[in-house]
């Protein structure tokens, strides 16, 4: 992936995090939240594909690989 892109993901992550508590499951309902009105206004989400389990994503292959 690109460093670009991987930067901008962990700025909004960080940015998310300082506006709210660092409780990853309050940042997972904020997140699922804001999805919902994403929803309500017409947008199109990406879903993950159908079938896929977290081992074969690329992260849990690069995590594994290094154990």
């Amino acid at each position: 992936m690109n460093d670009e892109i991987m930067q901008e993901v962990h700025a909004v992550k960080d940015a998310l995090s300082a506006a709210r508590t660092k409780d990853a499951v309050s940042l997972f309902d904020e997140i699922k939240r804001e999805e919902a009105i994403l929803y309500s206004l017409g947008a199109k989400l990406v879903q993950p594909p159908v079938g896929m389990t977290l081992s074969s994503t690329a992260l849990q292959r690069m995590r594994a690989a290094s154990r």
